[in-house]
């Protein structure tokens, strides 16, 4: 089974298979940080493993990690690395910075630098583990307004791809957080048979990705109306698709999920971008009732000066759907729709432009 996973993902990222190399990461290892045994080496962290990477690698790495929690803030800057978990439950990276979070240098982490997980190379992939940020969104907004210790910028990002990410596969996968879960916001992604799981704008970026047979999972945000919306694309206008979600179920975490209280997508501009144009097509997908017949909403950003602007959705996005069923599939003149004829140019090898790495669970 090993053999055959080292062959599709050095397939997938046109490496030889015959050079691809092996780590083993355990939580429960207590040796020195990368000796061999039995051929491979070994370490203790996920972040030790990558270190050990050529910074400019030319070859396949494929990272083992065996079940345990992983608590560390990982970036990914080394070409052709591949995580495997032992199991998708068992294995899990975490970390729980949010956006308020102090930063190293000075000043706060924000939005961008409050991941879990960053990759700023290309051809990774992950398969069989969760990835999540643990920051405790419940317990902050439970928190007086006048707490000191309150984030006032709760965003906390499990899963960021940024410049220089290019084909990065998630198979098999759970990422997992509450406000700005993934943000998918460089490249080509491709997501098969995940659990993605948030509130507040849960997938959101620049990047093109493909979302066949998921299930995105909205979770409570109490009070609050809408309690989220699940994706919010900040697409180019330049680029003809964004994201794409094929066959995925639309579900809610716990039954206490109000009908009607949570939006397909709304239309992100970082910083009131102009040339933000969002697009989000959902083909034959399961909605549960969560889901209601407003269907998307208006976003606001502010520009260089300081000004609010706001967003509307018809203006100023691309929001589809096709063959949605489900309680919460309701026809409404909010939630466009597309044809027959039209989703034809809405297909996995449109907007990954042919590229399909080979999940194995695919």
């Amino acid at each position: 089974m090993i053999r055959i996973l080292i062959l599709l993902l050095c397939l997938a990222a046109n490496f030889s298979p015959a050079a691809a190399q092996n780590a083993i990461v355990d939580a429960k290892y207590s040796g020195k940080p990368g000796a061999r045994i039995d051929g491979t080496s070994r370490f203790a962290t996920i972040g030790q493993a990558l270190a050990s990477i050529p910074i400019e690698n030319t070859r396949p790495f494929i990272v083992h990690i065996k079940d345990g929690r992983y608590n560390e803030k990982l970036r990914v800057d080394r070409a052709g690395v591949h995580f495997v978990g032992e199991s998708r439950d068992g294995t899990v990276i975490t970390h729980n910075d949010c956006g308020d979070t102090p930063a190293p240098g000075g000043g706060t982490y924000g939005t961008q630098g409050s991941f879990t997980l960053q990759i700023s190379a290309p051809d990774f992939s992950a398969e069989n583990l969760t990835i999540e940020n643990s920051f405790d969104y419940e317990a902050n907004a439970a928190k007086p307004d006048d707490d000191p210790t309150k984030a006032q910028n709760p965003q906390a990002v499990a899963v960021m791809t940024t410049r220089g990410s290019e084909r990065a596969a998630f198979c098999n996968c759970t990422i997992k957080g509450y406000q700005d879960t993934l943000f998918a916001d460089a490249g080509r992604h491709y997501f098969h048979g995940c659990r993605i799981l948030g509130h507040v704008d849960f997938i959101f970026g620049a990047g093109q990705a493909v979302f066949e047979s998921c299930d995105l999972i909205s979770r409570d945000r109490r009070e609050k109306n809408p309690t989220g919306f699940v994706a919010a694309p900040s697409t180019l206008i330049a680029h003809p698709y964004g994201f794409l979600f094929i066959a995925c179920r639309l579900l809610k975490e716990t039954p206490a999920l109000p009908a009607g209280s949570v939006r397909l997508g709304r239309p992100w501009h970082p910083g009131a971008d102009q040339r933000a144009e969002g697009s989000a097509i959902f083909i034959r997908c399961y909605m549960d009732d969560h889901i209601g017949p407003e269907g998307y909403a208006p976003i606001s950003a502010r520009d260089s000066t300081g000004q609010r602007i706001w967003f509307e959705v018809k203006a100023d996005s691309r929001f589809f759907e096709f063959g949605s069923h489900g309680p919460g599939a309701i026809k409404s003149s909010k939630r466009p729709t597309l044809d027959e004829k039209q989703i034809a140019w809405y297909t996995v090898a449109h907007v990954l432009n042919d590229w399909l790495p080979a999940c194995p669970s695919r």
